[in-house]
């Protein structure tokens, strides 16, 4: 029985370890380390804390009664109230200094900085998988001539593996401004309900180094070496739009090289993963649909539309403080990194399983190189002697004759045969093969390819230790 409304996030597309990072375990777990952490703290600043008191609360750090829980919540309508009365009833020696001179954001917003580097650092793994699996792609076809498209119009051709590097250079980009930010990222602190310390002034009598001190040692303690400044009640909601922002740049790099692969798929020239008894359509049996690639372009949109809800907290909060960013930053935030982790879990699922066909690439490539080799063919006639205009205007005769017969009637595309067939080239057709043939139409293509995977590698061996193996895939539509 499934009475009520279940997030898809977590049931069809996130994986376990993100949905952990963002459990009621993890969250009101790390609310008592930080009361652990708080005490410890302020005992070491010369407050009547007892070590058996922060044993105590070490001891009861897991032990959490929702149930209990909320009954108290339906009582004061305040969850950090709540989970303080249950966290005294399990800590009755410690209850007379849990929180001591916190205000709710002390629990909460650090709670949610702790959180939100914690699964940063899941998703730069998993942004550097992907990037190492696109890498030996580009590395495997970057001699594998194709067409390129401009306006999915067909265009002058690139190699295979030279794509790939756009796609790379992408995620590349992401990752920049994901450690970017990772960097800046800092604990929030304890500063009191609007920011001034004025709690902890009045607990250490006066003494303003030791409220700057406490906030430096919660901060080691919990792992941080930077500390925000200043304050209202809250840390700055612009650093929950900057968090975002770096998912949104994931979520259109993911967009852009679902789109691309949904293309190819159509053009017959890949295919991304599809298992045995994988069904494309419950009504035509024959198809296989590009559905791990849909997938992320719908879960990319999805975190592109939240980074507004950041955006519009942000801008919209008031002084010190304001509750109107709760609700929202309980769904926008833990939301998008769940649908981020999903996205790149299907990012690495199909470019490690992508089938490439190169016969099929040959063919479109053959069918359009005509065109493509008249520039190389008018060259070589005006190296001969020939006139540019009037080669120019007979190939372009020549190319609008030949690409009607191919659009009205389905004819193979003879334009090299007429020209051969004109005596104003003064060309067999074996002369032309061979202009064809010594022809570049890739350019530097491989060169490049060659050239950006040197500075792609050096940035995964220095993330060695950050790059999986084996990421989990839940494939669902």
């Amino acid at each position: 029985m499934a009475e009520f409304y279940e997030n898809p996030l977590c049931l069809r597309y996130a994986s376990d370890e993100m949905k952990r990072i963002f459990s009621s375990d993890k969250k009101f777990s790390t609310w008592r380390k930080l009361w652990v952490a708080l005490a410890e703290a302020e005992k070491e600043l010369g407050i009547n804390i007892t070590d058996e008191q922060i044993e105590e609360m070490k001891a009861h750090l897991y032990d959490i009664d929702y149930e209990r829980a909320r009954y108290y919540e339906n009582i004061t309508r305040h969850d950090v109230m709540a989970h303080i009365k249950i966290f005294c009833e399990v800590c009755p020696t410690a209850a007379p200094i849990v929180h001591l001179g916190a205000t709710s954001c002390y629990v909460g917003d650090n709670t949610d900085i702790i959180l939100q580097k914690e699964a940063l650092l899941r998703i730069k793994s998993m942004l550097l998988t992907a990037i190492s699996e696109t890498a030996k792609f580009a590395e495997k076809y970057k001699n594998l001539q194709t067409l390129a498209y401009t306006h999915f119009q067909a265009a002058q051709p690139t190699t295979l593996g030279k794509r790939a590097t756009l796609w790379i250079q992408d995620l590349m980009m992401d990752l920049e401004r994901l450690d970017f930010t990772l960097d800046g990222l800092k604990f929030f602190g304890c500063k009191g309900t609007t920011g001034t310390g004025a709690s902890f002034l009045e607990l250490f009598e006066g003494d303003g180094e030791k409220v700057v001190k406490l906030e430096k040692l919660i901060a080691e303690k919990m792992g941080f070496d930077k500390v925000y400044a200043v304050s209202g009640q809250t840390y700055s909601r612009k650093v929950d739009y900057f968090t975002l922002s770096v998912l949104s740049g994931i979520a259109q790099s993911a967009q852009k090289f679902s789109s691309d692969i949904r293309l190819l798929s159509h053009l017959k020239e890949v295919d991304e993963p599809f298992e045995s008894g994988q069904v494309g359509s419950s009504a035509m049996a024959y198809k296989r649909n590009p559905m791990r690639s849909e997938r992320m372009a719908s879960l990319s949109k999805f975190i592109i539309a939240d980074a507004m809800n950041p955006a519009m907290t942000a801008g919209t909060q008031w002084f010190e403080r304001t509750l109107d960013d709760s609700a929202n930053r309980r769904i926008s935030i833990p939301e998008a990194f769940l649908a981020t982790d999903g996205v790149l879990t299907l990012y690495i699922n199909v470019i490690k399983g992508l089938t490439v066909y190169p016969n099929v690439i040959k063919k479109h490539l053959d069918e359009e190189l005509p065109f493509m080799a008249t520039e190389n063919i008018l060259m070589y006639c005006v190296k001969q002697g020939g006139d540019r205009q009037m080669l120019h205007e007979a190939i372009r005769k020549h190319s609008v004759a030949a690409g009607k017969a191919v659009k009205q009637d389905g004819a193979k595309n003879d334009l090299l045969d007429r020209i051969a067939a004109d005596p104003i080239f003064k060309l067999k057709r074996s002369d032309i093969d061979k202009i064809i043939e010594e022809s570049n139409f890739t350019g530097i293509a491989s060169k490049q390819t060659d050239d950006y995977l040197v500075e792609v590698y050096k940035v995964l061996e220095y993330n060695k230790d950050k790059v999986s193996e084996t990421v989990e895939a839940n494939i669902n539509v």
